[in-house]
Order: C-alpha cells, then structure tokens, then sequence
C-alpha cells in the first residue's frame, strides 16, 4: 500500500487522431514518479519493440510498465483464436489494474489506449467506468487513444484532444525509432 498519497485523483482522457496520447500520458507518469509517487502505466495492443519500455525501466523504481495483448497487427485482422487470446489477454490487464487499485498500490494509473480496447468491443465500457467510478480517491487515473467514447469524456476531469493537421505518414515515413516507436 503507498503511503504518499496524492490530495485529490483525478481522470485524464487524452483523445483524437493525432500524435502524442500516449507522449503526453508518459511524460505525465515521469512527472509524477519524480515527484515521489508511484505509478503503474499499462499499455493494452501494442506489440512494438518502443523506446519507453527500455527508458522506463531504468528511469526509476517507482514507475512501472506493463503490457497486455501486444499484438503485430491489427485486432480486425486477426483470426478468431487470436483474437480470443488476445481478449484474454486484456482481461489479465483489466484485473491487474483492479487488483492494484484495491491494494491501492499506485498513485497515478496509465491506460494507454485503452479506447482501442474498447472501441474493438473487447471489454464492455460500462466495466471501465464502473472501475473509475469505483477507484480510490486519491489515485489518478490516466486513459488513452482514438474515440474517447462520450460517457467517459462526461465522467473524466481533465479531456485533452490531440488533432492531426499533419502529419509525415501522409507523405510516406512511417513510425520511426526514437521517435514514433
């Protein structure tokens, strides 16, 4: 159980198409582990060898990583067996970030594109804002990713929309390392 507690915790929704949800939602996890709490950030279908995982690890004892259905392509194409194992998957994580709730573990909890989770209907939202609802009240909470569905957005205190108005992949440069992964 932590023992520094923040005053207040808060939901963040950081949403839209264009880069930097899961940028913002890290630098804020920096943000707190070096203000001396602890935080748990996990990421749902990301299956990418990305810089985070390896600057995380060394950054500090009090931030913590953890990824759940990592996957190489997209859900839609994956097969049916795939797809149940990565649902599986999800629910490990989904149980993972209520196991550490109730212990109350973690002042702030990332997650990362959570949205994706359930805009591929692989949990139900009414789970999600059920754990919201239900956190304590001095663990932030820190959602991500593409269509933010609304009752999330009503439920959240701080809603942050990132907008592409450009971006390289239109021209042809994919995720580059260091950068975008």
């Amino acid at each position: 159980m932590i023992t520094n507690k923040l005053e207040k915790g808060l939901i963040h929704v950081y949403t839209g198409d264009g880069k930097g949800k899961t940028t913002a939602a890290l630098g804020q996890a920096i943000r707190t582990a070096g203000g001396g709490f602890k935080v748990l950030i996990i990421q749902f279908l990301k299956g990418d060898d990305t810089g985070e995982l390896y600057s995380i690890e060394k950054m500090s004892p009090d931030l913590q990583l953890i990824r759940f259905g990592a996957m190489k392509k997209f859900y839609f194409q994956l097969n049916e067996e795939e797809k149940i194992e990565i649902q599986n998957n999800i629910k490990e994580g989904l149980e993972t970030i209520k196991r550490h709730l109730i212990e109350e573990n973690y002042n702030l909890i990332v997650m990362d594109e959570i949205m994706a989770v359930l805009y591929n209907k692989i949990i139900d939202l009414d789970e999600v804002l059920t754990l919201l609802k239900s956190k304590p009240s001095h663990v932030e909470m820190i959602l991500t990713g593409r269509d933010a569905p609304k009752e999330l957005i009503d439920l959240a205190d701080y809603v942050t929309e990132m907008q592409m108005i450009k971006h390289p992949f239109e021209e042809g440069i994919y995720a580059r390392k260091g950068i975008e992964s």
